[in-house]
């Protein structure tokens, strides 16, 4: 039984390096948007999914924080990296009301969101593929395109 371990031991180890970068985090915005964003916002979190965040306001922190299913009222400004607007709404008196974990949000959102107390200002920087993906949002949003929002999350209420 020894000579087979020893004769195993060497695959074991192989396997255990070669499985090692599965953990790592992948880098998941292009070269090129990771060098502007490092630069412009280089106190960006980052989480294990690849969206990045910065806490404008820090909110009511002894509040809880929404869950899917829960209604979301929120004011927001989306951009893209050089700065234009694609969307926006910041009036509070018309918030965006949205319901959480329904398909409604790119993924993005749906993690920020879920992560934020009531009151709680945040400029996400958000991949690609956990935004619009390949396809983009035509005509507003390009193909593969980082965004970047400015999200405030005034309220959030029950499921």
């Amino acid at each position: 039984m020894s000579i087979s371990f020893l004769r195993l031991w060497p695959l074991l180890l192989l396997a255990t390096l070669a499985a090692a970068p599965l953990h790592a985090q992948r880098e998941k915005l292009p070269l090129e948007d990771l060098e502007f964003v490092e630069k412009k916002w280089p106190d960006a979190r980052r989480t294990g999914t690849g969206l990045r965040y910065i806490v404008l306001n820090e909110g009511d922190k002894n509040s809880a924080m929404p869950v899917p299913g829960m209604m979301v009222s929120t004011l927001y400004k989306g951009m893209l990296l050089d700065g234009t607007v694609f969307d926006e709404a910041l009036d509070p008196a018309k918030p965006l009301r949205i319901r959480l974990g329904r398909g409604n949000l790119i993924d993005g959102w749906e993690e920020a969101l879920q992560q934020m107390h009531k009151g709680e200002k945040r400029l996400l920087i958000v991949p690609a593929e956990l935004g619009y993906g390949t396809r983009g949002r035509a005509p507003t949003i390009p193909r593969n395109a980082t965004l970047i929002f400015e999200v405030e999350l005034l309220d959030f209420e029950g499921k």
